[in-house]
C-alpha cells in the first residue's frame, strides 16, 4: 500500500509533477542529441527576459562560465523563479531548471532529484564539464534558497 498522506511530498520517478513528465516525454520523442540540443535552445528563447536592473551581482549565479542570473519571488508558499543567460544553450538550461523547480514549495524543491530528471532528459552526459558545473550551481542555489526558507 502506498502512502498517500499529504505530508509525503517526496517526488520520485513515479510521482513527478505533470510539467516535468511532459518535458521528459518531449525529450524522449527527440531521437538524437542535436535535436535535444536545439530543443533546449528553443526553451531558452521562450523565457521572458529579466529586466536590466535584475541582472546584478545578487542575482548572478556563481560557478557558471557564462553569465547566469536567477531571480526568485514568493507566491504564498511557492517559489517562482525567473532567469536569464548571455549564452543560448545556457539560457535553455536555465529554462529546463526553471521548469523543474519553479512554482513549488520549499519542501518540494528539496525533494526533487534534479540529476535524475536531467539523466532522463539525456542531458547530463552530453554537456561539457563547465556547463554541467554551471547547471549544478543553479540547482544548488535554488535548493539553498529552499533550505533557508524552511529554516525561517
Amino acid at each position: 500500500m502506498s502512502d498517500s498522506s499529504p505530508h509525503n511530498s517526496a517526488f520520485n520517478s513515479n510521482t513527478l509533477p505533470d510539467n516535468i513528465v511532459e518535458m521528459i516525454d518531449d525529450f524522449e520523442f527527440l531521437t538524437d542529441w542535436e535535436e535535444r540540443y536545439m530543443h533546449v535552445i528553443d526553451m531558452g528563447k521562450n523565457l521572458a527576459p529579466l529586466e536590466p536592473s535584475e541582472k546584478n551581482e545578487a542575482s548572478k549565479v556563481k560557478g557558471c562560465v557564462s553569465q547566469v542570473w536567477l531571480v526568485s519571488e514568493r507566491d504564498n508558499d511557492r517559489f517562482i523563479f525567473r532567469g536569464d543567460s548571455d549564452a543560448h544553450i545556457v539560457k535553455g538550461l536555465v529554462a529546463v531548471t526553471l521548469a523543474i523547480f519553479s512554482n513549488r514549495t520549499a519542501q518540494e524543491i528539496i525533494d526533487i532529484n534534479a540529476n535524475d530528471i536531467l539523466k532522463r532528459l539525456d542531458l547530463s552526459e552530453h554537456l561539457s564539464p563547465q556547463r554541467s558545473n554551471g547547471l549544478q550551481a543553479m540547482i544548488g542555489r535554488i535548493k539553498t534558497e529552499a533550505e533557508v526558507a524552511l529554516r525561517a
